[in-house]
C-alpha cells in the first residue's frame, strides 16, 4: 500500500492574487505593493495620515515617451498641508520603490482614512496588584512616587 504524498496547501495570497491584481489595476496601480506596503514606502509618519487611492496615468502620445503618473492620496484633513510640504520626499520614496520615475506629482484628497489602526487605550492596573507591589516599595519615602512606581510595577507584571 502506498502512502499519500505530503499535502501542500497554497497560501491564500497566491490563490487570490489575480483577483486583487485586477482590482488594483482598475485603480491604476501597476503593483499592489504600493497599497499594501505603503507604511514601508512612505514612512510611518506619512503613512499614519495618508493612503494611496489611485494612480492616474496620462494618455500616451504616439512617438512621445510615457509621462509619469499622478498619485492620488487620501489624506486626513489637518495633515494635508504637512503632506503637501513633504510631497518631494514622498515622490522620491515612491519612485525609488518602483525603480524608475513612475510618479511625477501628487494629488491630495482630504477625507477620513478608510483604515485606522488605533491602539486600544491602556487599561488601568488592578488595584489589588497595585497594593501588592506598593508593599514592596516601603523604602521609597515620597508617597506620590511610591504610588506611581506601584502602578508601573503592576502594569509591567500584567504584561
Amino acid at each position: 500500500m502506498s502512502r499519500p504524498g505530503p499535502i501542500s496547501a497554497k497560501p491564500l495570497s497566491v490563490l487570490l492574487s489575480d483577483v486583487f491584481s485586477d482590482a488594483y489595476a482598475k485603480q491604476g496601480f501597476a503593483a499592489r505593493e504600493l497599497v499594501t506596503r505603503w507604511a514601508d514606502i512612505a514612512g510611518p509618519e506619512i503613512a499614519a495620515h495618508s493612503e494611496p487611492l489611485k494612480m492616474q496615468w496620462p494618455r500616451p502620445v504616439e512617438g512621445q515617451p510615457q509621462e509619469p503618473a499622478t498619485l492620488v492620496l487620501r489624506v486626513e484633513g489637518p495633515m494635508a498641508l504637512e503632506i503637501q510640504h513633504s510631497s518631494d520626499v514622498i515622490l522620491q520614496r515612491v519612485n525609488r520603490f518602483f525603480g524608475w520615475s513612475a510618479v511625477g506629482r501628487l494629488a491630495l484628497r482630504q477625507a477620513p482614512l478608510s483604515r485606522r489602526n488605533r491602539p486600544a487605550p491602556p487599561r488601568a492596573p488592578d488595584p489589588k496588584s497595585v497594593a501588592k507591589v506598593a508593599e514592596t516599595l516601603s523604602a521609597v519615602e515620597d508617597e506620590e512616587l511610591r504610588a506611581a512606581l506601584a502602578r508601573l510595577g503592576a502594569v509591567i507584571k500584567r504584561n
